[in-house]
């Protein structure tokens, strides 16, 4: 189903379809807020706020992140993933016939960054109840609203027509940014409208500096008197007005302004003298206050600096660095579309069951290739992984044997370590000393003899 007729069926389908008066984003000319997401209002728009790179950057780095993420189904008694649940189709094959999953999530986070909140409607099989598609639904479009007895309604009103229709809560997923009240989320663009505008305003006149060729202004001065505006007669007969200062600037600004007329050599006649007035991006202090804004900028996203490809940070401290983004940036998000995609795309049935909707989040904690196969190393030693799931991490396939668990007693099949423990016990009782660890020697066996003319340690 096209995302065109996705948005029209949600009109049709179970929920109710009522046109509210009063209620939604009328989209008139006496109107203009009806036309606005609330971003214009406060601050920067989305389309400028997206020209400061290190928005541009942040939006790229978090939605991709969370877009890249597998998404599975497990059982929370068992711990068993379900690779052939229903959801698949929804979840990690197709969410509707317009988006792959990678596509999909990006857009809900990028609008849960830029406007504040994702939504997303589900349509349902008829007869089942069984997630069917999942269809975007554009958040400027989208409104709540709580009746009489306190239950959620969504509400989204058609983009042309203007019609609104109600749907449950149930059938909307919704992932919310910064939000005072719980039900809607605050972008943040508009938490950090400050910031970015300070951000804006400087990247135009850096951009301004360089258009101009690094001399955004000036005074031309004369000791001659260049007279005040004239009036000149054009052949069909009208005249205009021409003020000879305002000639003389646009003709000066025409030969010596922009980066391809920089360093060109000035002749003035007629007593003309150029001064410069501005200061230089030395005096003001220009690259350190760049480096602070895009600081400031990264901690409104929760982004750590060399992720958005600023400070200068060690290997190391970049490394722990990253840990901490996934830990205390991606975990939160993370959280809150598991829960949210666990309690409407589940049936009751099924999450009474105690089955849960997550993210592999280790596909970010990876260290370098030496730490990772110790930890490896250490986990299969102490029976945690079997050889199989070590090697799907990296997409291989399962070997013979592969399944078996190992623990100590010198590293012996998990399964046989009972039998094996009771053997050892059996032999202890009846006198039979036991054998060694590897590069170990017997309790109190005695040195070999030393032969004559041989060295001993001592």
């Amino acid at each position: 189903m096209s995302l065109r007729k996705g948005l029209a069926r949600a009109g049709k389908s179970s929920a109710v379809r009522k046109g509210l008066a009063g209620v939604g984003r009328l989209l008139t000319l006496d109107n203009p807020e009806g036309w606005l997401s609330g971003e214009e209002l406060v601050g920067l728009s989305r389309d400028r706020a997206m020209k400061i790179s290190t928005v541009n950057r942040c939006v790229e780095l978090l939605s991709t992140s969370m877009a890249v993420l597998p998404v599975y189904i497990m059982e929370e008694r068992t711990k068993n993933r379900m690779p052939d649940h229903h959801l698949g189709r929804v979840l990690w094959e197709r969410p509707n016939e317009a988006m792959t999953p990678f596509d999909f999530r990006r857009l809900l986070m990028c609008n849960q960054l830029l406007r504040g909140n994702a939504y997303a409607w589900i349509y349902r099989d008829a007869v089942s109840g069984l997630p069917m598609e999942l269809i975007p639904l554009p958040p400027d479009y989208v409104s709540m609203h709580l009746d009489l007895s306190g239950k959620v309604w969504y509400l989204f009103t058609h983009p042309v027509t203007g019609e609104v229709t109600r749907i449950r809560c149930e059938d909307m997923l919704h992932y919310k940014a910064y939000s005072e009240d719980g039900l809607e989320g605050i972008s943040v663009l508009r938490r950090a409208s400050l910031t970015l505008d300070t951000a804006r305003a400087a990247q135009l006149y850096e951009n301004s500096i360089w258009r101009n060729g690094g001399q955004p202004s000036g005074i031309l001065t004369t000791e001659t008197d260049l007279g005040g505006e004239y009036e000149v007669e054009l052949e069909d007969g009208s005249t205009v007005k021409i003020d000879p200062k305002e000639q003389l600037r646009q003709s000066w600004e025409a030969i010596h302004s922009g980066p391809g007329n920089a360093f060109k050599v000035a002749i003035l006649d007629m007593g003309l003298k150029y001064q410069p007035i501005s200061m230089n991006n030395t005096d003001a202090q220009f690259v350190e206050s760049s480096e602070i804004r895009v600081a400031d900028v990264c901690r409104f996203f929760g982004v750590p600096l060399h992720l958005a490809y600023a400070g200068k940070q060690s290997y190391q401290s970049n490394e722990q660095n990253g840990i901490e983004y996934v830990t205390y940036t991606l975990m939160g998000y993370d959280t809150q579309w598991g829960q949210e995609d666990t309690y409407k795309l589940l049936l009751p049935g099924e999450r009474a069951k105690g089955l849960r909707i997550k993210r592999e989040m280790k596909v970010f904690l990876r260290g370098d290739t030496a730490a990772q196969a110790a930890w490896l190393k250490a986990m299969r030693e102490i029976g945690a992984y079997c050889s199989d799931e070590i090697r799907a991490l990296d997409d291989l396939p399962a070997i013979p044997g592969g399944k078996e668990y190992y623990s100590s007693l010198n590293y012996v099949p998990l399964e046989l370590w009972r039998i094996l423990s009771i053997i050892r016990a059996l032999g202890k009782a009846a006198g039979v000393p036991e054998e060694p660890p590897l590069g170990e020697d017997p309790e109190g066996a005695e040195d070999p003899p030393v032969k004559e003319g041989e060295k001993t340690n001592e």
